[in-house]
């Protein structure tokens, strides 16, 4: 039995909840999993887990040598990392969600450059703001705007958001440009970021000579991404709170125009974040690394 191996099956049938589960995120057959795990339990001389038609629950034991076990792969993950640093490039699967306004106007368009570097690497984007399971989906890191809530992860700042109040032309001649915060939120259309999966209504806000001002806006369209949001605002359904970095090429090509300049909602930090056990893995780092790089000095829309 290759005991290394088989620890590793082991920790990860634990941190998914079943073989099923377990196998189809190692990329194994599930009878391998089966078979790797009872045969640690065989050297070991001990029930390491229960097992019911549903679920896997880990026993006294279970629990003790799971602990231990992931302390010693990380230890190993470590060794391993510091000789791929010095001896070769790092390779293979790299497994990131991302918002989709981000992934559109940030991180595909600097590409080129992640891949002069790191040509091994096969980058895997999933586009969406949702909460992830880092373990079951297999997900290396996310990148995220705000304050990350779980305080189990491991967060990196990166960047940060910044925004612009904007309409189009049409709406305006339509409906007259906003004179005052009052103004927007009482006789205003409004289009409203949906967020996901709460399905909560991000309010708008802002500081305006040194006070802050915020209210839930009335609208009569949201949508839970920026993208579509935008296209909303475009087609004169409202007023939009916009990352700055989509609305960009709009409010320069005259498509959308500023409205209250003076009233700023503060930026949003955006984060990488990752969960602890993949904190030691190469490929992980150096596209960590890559994205404070490709966003040093900039702010940019979620």
């Amino acid at each position: 039995m290759d005991q290394l191996t088989a620890m590793r099956v082991f920790v990860r049938v634990v941190e998914t909840g079943n073989f099923t589960r377990a196998s189809e995120t190692l990329a194994v057959p599930k009878a391998t999993v089966t078979t790797l795990v009872q045969g640690l339990e065989g050297h070991l001389r001990t029930k390491l887990l229960h097992r019911t038609t549903r679920q896997v629950n880990v026993t006294t034991d279970g629990a003790l040598y799971y602990e231990r076990a992931v302390r010693i792969l990380s230890e190993i993950d470590e060794l391993d990392a510091g000789l791929s640093n010095s001896q070769g490039r790092p390779s293979g699967r790299l497994r990131v969600e991302m918002a989709g306004a981000l992934s559109d106007t940030v991180i595909i368009p600097a590409l080129e450059s992640f891949y002069t570097q790191y040509p091994d690497i096969q980058l895997d984007i999933g586009v969406s703001d949702r909460s992830v399971d880092y373990i079951v989906e297999n997900v290396d890191c996310a990148i995220r705007a705000g304050t990350p809530t779980d305080q189990s992860m491991i967060a990196r700042l990166v960047g940060q958001v910044s925004f612009v109040n904007c309409a189009s032309p049409g709406y305006l001649e339509k409906h007259g440009d906003p004179q005052s915060v009052t103004d927007l939120e009482a006789n205003h259309r409004l289009v409203a970021y949906l967020q996901a999966p709460s399905g909560q209504i991000s309010r708008f806000q802002g500081q305006e000579n040194g006070q802050l001002m915020d209210f839930a806006p009335r609208h009569i369209v949201s949508a839970s991404d920026t993208r579509s949001c935008l296209a909303a605002a475009l087609e004169g359904h409202g007023v939009f709170q916009a990352p700055e970095i989509l609305a960009r090429s709009y409010l320069a090509g005259g498509q959308l125009r500023e409205v209250l300049p003076g009233w700023k909602r503060d930026p949003l930090s955006l984060y990488v974040v990752y969960p602890p056990n993949r904190h030691l893995s190469n490929k992980v780092r150096v596209f960590v690394d890559w994205v404070v790089g490709v966003l040093a000095g900039r702010v940019v829309g979620r």
